[in-house]
């Protein structure tokens, strides 16, 4: 989408990357896997899907994660990018499956997070109780696929037309994990108000960040302010 330039390989001495090919059912998932090599340790390690029509580059989470010790795992979803087969969504919860299989081969034996950002925060909130992971993160993220329809514009009259998939209400009350929210006030996708109540659907196990100047996506230039509880929640001991 023109927002941010590919960076394959990897420029910095510090950082490594590899690219990898991951079956998932009948399609093939385009992936990147990105490290520090160099002090300081990996210390959490999160997937995170790319879901854009481009050539390989580094969101901007992956882009400086590893220069704070947080290696990452990005996948394109199938039919996005190089990664073959169809757009469908219940395809894209088993790519979530097996890009995180995956990712504890490369990873093992460090903790494993997983990060969903926008649409990717449906498949990740539906799939997490499925996974080893210790840690959940929720970045510019929707309570349901209908409700994140209704927010850009679909009328609610026409809610029988759209599937009700990806109900973060009913995955979230069951899951144990420390979870992190974080969500721009100034998202032109999905009301603040959303974050909240996936916040409520958590409990305690939650943290809910709300980034004052922060409209999503924030791509085009990477916002430490975002990023940054991205990077703290991760590196932190539970």
């Amino acid at each position: 989408m023109g927002w941010s330039g590919p960076v394959w390989p990897p420029t910095s001495t510090v950082v490594s990357a590899s690219r990898h090919s991951i079956p998932s059912g009948a399609s093939i998932l385009d992936a990147i896997y990105v490290e520090p090599v160099g002090p300081p340790a990996p210390r959490s390690r999160a997937p995170v899907p790319r879901h854009r029509r481009d050539r390989p580059s580094l969101v901007p989470c992956s882009s400086f994660s590893p220069f704070n010790g947080v290696a990452s795992l990005l996948f394109d979803y199938s039919g996005y990018g190089k990664s073959t087969g169809k757009i469908d969504w219940n395809q894209f919860e088993q790519d979530a499956i097996a890009a995180f299989h995956c990712l504890e081969g490369l990873a093992h034996p460090l903790p494993l997070s997983v990060l969903g950002f926008s649409l990717g925060s449906g498949v990740a909130a539906a799939v997490i109780n499925q996974l080893n992971a210790q840690r959940l993160i929720l970045c510019a993220a929707f309570t349901s696929f209908r409700d994140a329809t209704h927010a850009i514009g679909i009328p609610a009259r026409l809610s029988p037309l759209v599937p009700p998939i990806w109900s973060a209400e009913e995955s979230l009350r069951h899951c144990a994990l420390p979870i992190l929210i974080v969500h721009g006030a100034r998202d032109r996708l999905f009301p603040v108000k959303m974050a909240a109540k996936l916040a409520s659907f958590c409990g305690p196990n939650a943290q809910l960040v709300i980034v004052p100047k922060s409209s999503q996506p924030p791509l085009p230039q990477p916002e430490l302010n975002f990023w940054g509880p991205v990077i703290s929640f991760l590196t932190t001991a539970n």
